[in-house]
C-alpha cells in the first residue's frame, strides 16, 4: 500500500513539521494564535501534565479476556486481536499506540484511528489531519475525510458504500478501511471536542510573559551589586588621581585574584560603599511558577503533588496519591478507552463473546512485603517454594525439596489462619489454641502435675495494648471535637464505657481461651476439656469494671486539666496531652495488668473445670519489689476452689481492687495430685 507508506514515513518525520516563527507583537498576544502543537511544543507545563498522563496509561497492557459464564474468565493470547495491539503497525508498539491516543485526547480532546481493511494494522491519525465528517448522523458519522499534510490526497474512512459515492473518477482520493474515533465533548458539535489548551491559554501566556520578563533582567540588568560615593566635601580628583584609585581597587578587592580580597577595605574622603540590588515583585517567579503548574494540572484533574508541587506532600497522601491515581485520576479515561474498543474494535473481529481491560491491578499492588503478607495470610500456608524465591534474586534452582511448597508444623487445616498468625485474629469461627503456652512447671511422672501462670504473655501485652491506644485515639478526637465546639455533654460516659467493655471482654476471652486450653494440655488432657461459654459471664464483668475504671480516670484528669489544677508545663496539662499520656503510658501499664488478670484466671479456670480431687493453688511472688502484703503471702496454698487469705482466687482478681491490682505481676501455680 503506497498511500500506507508514504503516511508512515509521513508520521515518523515528526522533526520536518514546520516551524512557526514569531516576529513584533507581544508573547501573550502570540499565545492566542498558537495552535495546540505549538503551546505543546514550547511549554514545559502543558507537557509535563499531558506526558505524565500518558505514560502511566501507555505503562498498562490492554489484555483481551473472553467470557465462559457469569463468573468465569479466561485469558487471550496470541490471537489476531491481541497481537494487533501488541505490534500495531510496523513502526509502532501497543505502549506507543496507547501513548499517542492519550496524549490526542489531552491536547484535542479528540482522536482516531485508522483500522486498515485487512484488520492487520491500527495506525493513528492526527487530529489536525481530520477534515470533515459525511455521513450518518452528527453523533456517529459514517466517513472521516483525513486529509494528508504537504500533500492533495485525501483518505475516506469508514462505510465502505457511502466512501464509494465520495470518492471522484480521478481524484487522489481512496477507501482506507475502518476507523475508530474517541471524541470528547463539544456543546456544539457531538463528534468532536474541545481542547483543554484552549482554557489554559491566559495562565500560559502570563507564564510566558513572565519569562520573558525575567530573561530581560538577566540580559539586560546592571551587574553592579555595590558602589562607592565619595562627598561633594571631598577634595577635587585628577584623572591620573582617579585612575589610580580605580586600578587599586581592582587589584586589592575585586575577584579571586585581589590581595586583599574577602577583607574590610579601609575607605578615604567619607567615602561610602553602597549595595544595590533587584527589588520588583515580579522577580517571585517561583510562586508564579507554581500557580502555571496547579493550574494545567487541575484542569486535566491531575493532583498537583503528582506532577512535582510537593509543598503539602509528606510519606501517607504521597501513597494515597499513588493509590488514587490509577482509580480517581485515570480512572474515567480508562473507562472510556475500554468502553469505545470494546464496544466498536472487538467487534471487527467477530468475537462477541470477548472483551478488552486494562490491567490496573498491576500497579495497585503493594510492596512485595505486604503482597507476601496478604497472600500468606489467604492461602493459610507459604505460598512460594524456595526455588521460586531464588528465581527472584536471578539465583540458579536447587531442585529437589526446594520445588515443593513447606508446610509449617503449627498451621493445620482448622487451624491459624496462616504462619503469620497470632493474637485475636485466631479467633475467628471459634477458640484457637495457643501458639505459645505460657510459662510451664511439668514436674516428673512420678509427681504430681503442676502448671505456672505468671506475667502476662508478651503476645497477649501487645494486643491489648494495640486496641487500648486505638480506643484512646477514637475517644481523643470525639471529646477534643466536642470541647472545641463548648458542648455541654463533651463526655459520654454510657458510649465510652459500653465500647470500651465490648473490646476488652473480646480481648478477655481470646486471651483466657488460648492459656486455659494450653493449660488443660500441659496437665495431661485434651484442650477441647477447657470450655470458654463457662466463662463468658464472669469475663463480661471484668471487662464492664475495668472499663468504667479506665473511663473513670480519663475523665477526672481531663477534668483537672480544664480546671487548671496541673502547673501548666505539667505532662498532661491540657486534654490533648491527657490522651497522649494515655497512649504513651497508660496502655502499657493497663495491658500489663489485664494480660497478667487473665493468665492467673485461665490457669484457675482450667485447673477447676478439669475438677481433680485435691488439686491446689499456691500464690507466688514474682517481682522484685512486690507490695508487702503480696510478699507475705509467697508460697501460700490452698485448694483450688478457696480463696487466699487476701480474700483473692488468683493474683490480679478484682476484689483487690484497683490499688491491689495495679502493676501486679504474681502468679499462681496449680498443682494435680
Amino acid at each position: 500500500m503506497a498511500l500506507l507508506d508514504g503516511i508512515m514515513r509521513l508520521i515518523g518525520r515528526s522533526s520536518a513539521l514546520p516551524q512557526t516563527i514569531y516576529f513584533g507583537e507581544p508573547l501573550s498576544v502570540r499565545v492566542a494564535n498558537m495552535d495546540v502543537a505549538e503551546l505543546y511544543r514550547t511549554q514545559p507545563h502543558l507537557r509535563t501534565v499531558v506526558g505524565f498522563l500518558a505514560r502511566n496509561v501507555s505503562q498498562l497492557s490492554l489484555q483481551q479476556f473472553e467470557r465462559k459464564g457469569d463468573n468465569d474468565r479466561e485469558r487471550v493470547r496470541g490471537d489476531r486481536l491481541s497481537n494487533l495491539l501488541a505490534m500495531p503497525n510496523p513502526g509502532m508498539t501497543g505502549v506507543d499506540l496507547i501513548y499517542r491516543l492519550v496524549s490526542d485526547m489531552k491536547l484535542y480532546d479528540y482522536a482516531l484511528w485508522w483500522i486498515t481493511p485487512d484488520l492487520d494494522r491500527i495506525i493513528p491519525i492526527p487530529p489536525t489531519w481530520v477534515a470533515a465528517f459525511r455521513g450518518g448522523t452528527p453523533w456517529w458519522p459514517d466517513v472521516v475525510e483525513v486529509h494528508f499534510p504537504n500533500s492533495n490526497r485525501r483518505m475516506l474512512l469508514g462505510d465502505r458504500k457511502v466512501a464509494d459515492s465520495l470518492i471522484e473518477p480521478h481524484g487522489p482520493t481512496e477507501w482506507g478501511g475502518h476507523f475508530l474515533h474517541f471524541p470528547g465533548y463539544d456543546p456544539e458539535d457531538p463528534a468532536r471536542g474541545i481542547s483543554p489548551v484552549q482554557a489554559l491559554k491566559d495562565i500560559l501566556a502570563e507564564q510566558i510573559d513572565a519569562w520573558t520578563y525575567r530573561r530581560q533582567l538577566w540580559q539586560r540588568g546592571g551587574r553592579l551589586n555595590a558602589y562607592l560615593t565619595r562627598p561633594a566635601t571631598a577634595p577635587a580628583w585628577s584623572p591620573e588621581a582617579r585612575a589610580k584609585f580605580a586600578r587599586s581597587w581592582k587589584d586589592k578587592w575585586t575577584g579571586n585574584d585581589g590581595t586583599d580580597s574577602g577583607g574590610t577595605p579601609l575607605l578615604e574622603d567619607g567615602m561610602e560603599l553602597k549595595r544595590i540590588g533587584f527589588s520588583a515583585r515580579e522577580e517571585e517567579w517561583a510562586a508564579v511558577s507554581t500557580l502555571s503548574m496547579a493550574t494545567v494540572a487541575s484542569v486535566y484533574h491531575v493532583s498537583p503533588t503528582m506532577v512535582g508541587i510537593l509543598d503539602n506532600a509528606n510519606y501517607s497522601n504521597v501513597r494515597e496519591f499513588k493509590k488514587m491515581l490509577y482509580t480517581d485520576t485515570l480512572g474515567p479515561d480508562l473507562a472510556a478507552i475500554e468502553a469505545r474498543v470494546n464496544a466498536f474494535l472487538v467487534p471487527l473481529f467477530g468475537k462477541p463473546n470477548r472483551y478488552l481491560e486494562f490491567n490496573i491491578n498491576e500497579k495497585l499492588q503493594g510492596s512485595f512485603e505486604e503482597q507476601a503478607a496478604v497472600m500468606s495470610t489467604a492461602v493459610g500456608r507459604p505460598w512460594m517454594t524456595a526455588d521460586e524465591a531464588r528465581g527472584r534474586f536471578n539465583m540458579p534452582a536447587i531442585g529437589g525439596d526446594a520445588e515443593q511448597l513447606v508446610t509449617p508444623l503449627n498451621v493445620l487445616v482448622g487451624g491459624q489462619a496462616s504462619p503469620r498468625d497470632s493474637g485475636s485474629q485466631n479467633r475467628a469461627g471459634g477458640p484457637r489454641r495457643a501458639q505459645k503456652a505460657p510459662q510451664l512447671i511439668r514436674a516428673s511422672a512420678d509427681e504430681p502435675l503442676q502448671v505456672k501462670s505468671g506475667e502476662g504473655r508478651e503476645e497477649d501485652v501487645r494486643l491489648i495494648e494495640t486496641q487500648l491506644r486505638k480506643f484512646f485515639e477514637r475517644q481523643k478526637a470525639s471529646v477534643l471535637s466536642r470541647l472545641g465546639a463548648k458542648a455541654p455533654n463533651w463526655w459520654d460516659e454510657d458510649r465510652w464505657n459500653e465500647e470500651l467493655a465490648d473490646t476488652l471482654y473480646q480481648l478477655a476471652m481470646e486471651v483466657s481461651t488460648q492459656i486455659g486450653m494450653a493449660t488443660a494440655e500441659e496437665l495431661g488432657f485434651s484442650g477441647d476439656v477447657y470450655s470458654p461459654e463457662q466463662t463468658e459471664d464472669f469475663l463480661r464483668a471484668v471487662a464492664k469494671s475495668r472499663a468504667g475504671a479506665i473511663n473513670s480516670t480519663t475523665l477526672s484528669q481531663i477534668q483537672a486539666a480544664l480546671d487548671g489544677d496541673l502547673e501548666e508545663d505539667a505532662e498532661g496539662s491540657t486534654p490533648a496531652g491527657v490522651f497522649d499520656l494515655a497512649a504513651e503510658s497508660r496502655s502499657h501499664a493497663g495491658a500489663v495488668t489485664l494480660a497478667t488478670t487473665l493468665a492467673g484466671f485461665a490457669v484457675m479456670e482450667a485447673a477447676k473445670q478439669i475438677a481433680r480431687p485435691n488439686t491446689t493453688k499456691t500464690w507466688n511472688v514474682q517481682s522484685s519489689n512486690p507490695r508487702a502484703s503480696h510478699a507475705m503471702m509467697d508460697g501460700e496454698t490452698v485448694p483450688v476452689d478457696e480463696t487466699f487469705s487476701n480474700g483473692a482466687m488468683w493474683p490480679g482478681d478484682a476484689v483487690l481492687g484497683a490499688e491491689g491490682v495495679a502493676g501486679c505481676m504474681c502468679g499462681v501455680t496449680v498443682t494435680i495430685p
